[in-house]
Parts: structure tokens; sequence; C-alpha cells
């Protein structure tokens, strides 16, 4: 694999960015996987896909989509009127996420 190193703190950051409350020995595990996870990516990054064809979907798709056409949307009014809340023309929505980003 790669030298990818990630440390305790790592670890406790993203946990703390998602929430999660780990103990020490969850910690411990948590860090060998990730690093093992960036090891495995480390490995595709390093292939030489200069040869491959890009593709956008595994399987063809055939799904035909419609004309883009500029038409009337509902007065701004009338959508509002059912929102629970509005703020500087727009929808007011709750705050869901909080501290470093």
């Amino acid at each position: 694999m790669s030298d990818t190193k990630i440390t305790l703190e790592d670890v406790r950051k993203v946990a703390r960015l998602s929430r999660l409350a780990l103990d020490e020995a969850a910690l411990a595990q948590m860090r060998g996987e990730l690093s093992k996870i960036l090891g495995h990516v480390a490995s595709l990054n390093a292939l030489d896909v200069s040869n491959v064809e890009p593709t956008y979907h595994a399987v063809p798709m055939n799904a035909p989509l419609r004309a883009d056409v500029v038409q009337a949307s509902l007065p701004r009014d009338e959508v509002f009127a059912s929102a629970p809340k509005t703020e500087a023309g727009g929808f007011a929505v709750p705050k869901v996420m909080d501290g470093e980003g």
C-alpha cells in the first residue's frame, strides 16, 4: 500500500465533525481502518489510466430528457404563502450546522 499516515488527532477531528463519540479503543481501531482506506486510495491514484475512456455510467443509459424550455413559474407571493417563514426574499430555514466546517 502506501505510507499514508493518519494520526489519532485526525481521527478525533473527523469523529467530532461527524458527531461520533468514540472511546480510545474505537479511535485506535478507526485510525487503522482509515489508514487502510487512504492507502487503498493512494494505490488507485498510482494506476495509469491515461488510455481509459471516461465513463459516466457503468451501463448504457437510455433516459430521454424533456426539452429545456423557459416557462412561467408560480408567483413569489403564492409560493411564500405556504412557507412557515420567509426572510430577505427567500425561505428561512433553521440552522443545521455549527462550529468549524
